[in-house]
């Protein structure tokens, strides 16, 4: 009997690895040393108390995605924090944003309505040239006018919708190639 039940066992298929996950690294988390897997910036509204925590959808939309996923959007951030650079939290906070876009093989730019968001217009213009944007700006984001005709002039990837988002997300990680 218990060789039969080896021999079964040993006729069962094996079980291959699951495929990687995605992985969240949230500022001021320092970023991968290694760039083995695709990195993916979730930029865009955050205007605490403002803009819905986009980020959280989209992070539950690619878990399966073998990427990696910066997420400006920390959970201890202080707003008695000053908007200078001799601040040392703000200061680490804004260079990890800047080093995470520099990173980043897809930025998502979602401009949220009812939002300004004028880091994001600026992090938007810093790499509106680069191919790696897919913009989401619905109707009601204060400045979507200039958006729009931005983003037409230079080639930005435009979405309609947050399904949208999501599938263009997943096309450019289907195409990644580590370099």
């Amino acid at each position: 009997m218990l060789k039969s039940v080896a021999a079964a066992l040993m006729a069962l298929p094996l079980a291959t690895s699951p495929a990687l996950a995605a992985e969240i690294i949230v500022s001021p988390t320092p970023l991968p040393a290694s760039h083995d897997r695709p990195r993916v910036f979730l930029g865009g509204s955050i205007e605490m108390g403002v803009a819905r925590d986009w980020q959280a959808d989209l992070i539950a939309a690619l878990a399966d995605e073998p990427a990696i996923l910066l997420n400006p959007r920390r959970p201890d951030w202080d707003p008695a924090w000053k908007p200078v650079a001799e601040e040392p939290h703000f200061r680490q906070q804004v260079e990890w944003e800047l080093s995470a876009l520099d990173s980043a093989d897809v930025i998502v730019m979602y401009l949220a309505p009812g939002t300004q968001s004028p880091i994001s217009l600026l992090e938007l213009g810093l790499h509106g040239r680069s191919g790696r944007i897919v913009l989401l700006c619905p109707d009601g984001f204060w400045r979507k006018g200039n958006v729009d005709i931005t983003a037409e002039r230079y080639g930005i990837t435009r979405v309609a919708a947050f399904e949208d988002l999501v599938s263009e997300v997943r096309a450019r990680l289907k195409h990644w190639k580590p370099e």
